[in-house]
């Protein structure tokens, strides 16, 4: 038995996410063969992949229909940073990656609104970011890619509205001037989506390609927290997209946020302004600030990337209660939370488009 017996055997692994298999994504590394051991060395994209048990089995399993009487074993390490970057790099540059009509070229713009953790307002952002473009005369659609938490419907008054079809695809319903698709959707009000990253994968390739988006000027992505399955799935597909951070003020919720800019930077995709959400609460009775959750945070995630702080949202009752009603405060540019939604989307407008890398 040699190297080339081990790699063959290993053609069959494939990492779930990128549908490759680990031999053809440079993954396996320290082959060594003897007469009692036959041992490899796989090297993940993220150390946190939450399929590594996965792949392991199945390398384990691939190994030992070769192995004979020898002892297999599977160590599983991480890429560096730098072999992340070339990954995804080649990854965007293969004819068989899979293809959207929001690729290289298309008059869309992307812009993918992340965040390191989850309960810092992401989606409501997102929402109101949309309602405002929509409100400035831009063509604007919207995809709720957190498939374990799709609050966008609810955002929009739309949580029991069924999608139509149209030859064999969906056609995104609209409301406040923005077209959408969710998960939410096709669930009950109840009902958990319990996936694994092969189906994560697949959802997002739906959500692009086979829905009727005609040709928008924005396509604004709400992702789920941290840096899973779909936020590599986007940055396969989507090279071209631009990411929006949003955290709120404390140094720990900005500190995690961190991570989400981070891995833009490793995926070659530019950061291109930071939210600060639930900012301060004005006193409704003395009008002073009072800032809850600290002051910040959110100004050094736009430091260490180079991004610009697009704007502080006010902490406000309003604001909730706008969402869970279905009306987001965007609609209302005089409010204090709606004034500062439409200035983040002036500035995002004004920005001039990332090129792709």
């Amino acid at each position: 038995m040699n190297n080339d017996d081990v790699l063959a055997a290993l053609s069959t692994v494939q990492d779930p996410e990128l549908r490759r298999s680990v031999v053809e994504l440079g993954m396996v590394r320290d082959i060594e063969v003897s007469d009692e051991r036959l041992g490899v060395r796989l090297v993940l994209t993220t150390a946190a992949c939450p399929l590594r048990g996965r792949i392991q089995d199945e390398a384990e399993q691939a190994l030992a229909a070769v192995a004979g009487a020898r002892r297999v074993e599977v160590v599983m390490d991480a890429m560096s940073p730098e072999e992340c970057d070339r990954l995804a790099e080649g990854l965007q540059a293969d004819p068989a990656a899979p293809r959207t009509p929001f690729g290289p070229g298309s008059a869309t713009r992307v812009v993918a609104v992340a965040s390191g953790k989850g309960g810092v307002g992401k989606s409501t952002v997102t929402a109101n970011i949309a309602v405002a473009l929509a409100m400035h005369g831009h063509a604007v659609g919207l995809i709720d890619a957190d498939v374990y938490g799709p609050t966008i419907p609810l955002m929009f008054g739309m949580a029991h509205v069924a999608p139509e079809s149209h030859d064999g695809k969906l056609v995104p319903p609209e409301r406040h001037g923005v077209s959408l698709v969710s998960m939410g959707f096709f669930l009950q009000d109840d009902e958990p989506v319990v996936w694994r990253g092969p189906m994560l994968g697949r959802a997002m390739e739906q959500f692009l390609g086979d829905v009727l988006w005609g040709s928008p000027d924005y396509l604004l992505i709400d992702l789920p927290p941290g840096t899973g399955d779909i936020a590599l799935t986007v940055a396969q597909m989507l090279p071209a997209a631009e990411i929006v951070v949003v955290t709120t003020p404390q140094e720990a919720a900005a500190k995690i946020a961190a991570k989400a800019a981070k891995m833009a930077g490793l995926t070659g995709h530019r950061v291109i302004g930071v939210v600060e959400n639930m900012a301060y609460f004005v006193c409704p009775s003395c009008g002073a600030k009072h800032y809850v959750f600290g002051q910040g945070g959110a100004s050094e995630i736009a430091r260490a990337t180079g991004a610009r702080l697009l704007g502080r949202i006010p902490l406000d009752e309003g604001t909730r209660s706008a969402g869970d009603a279905g009306v987001p405060p965007a609609l209302d540019p005089t409010s204090p939370a709606g004034a500062v939604f439409h200035d983040i989307a002036r500035l995002i407008d004004a920005t001039p488009r990332a090129a792709v890398r």
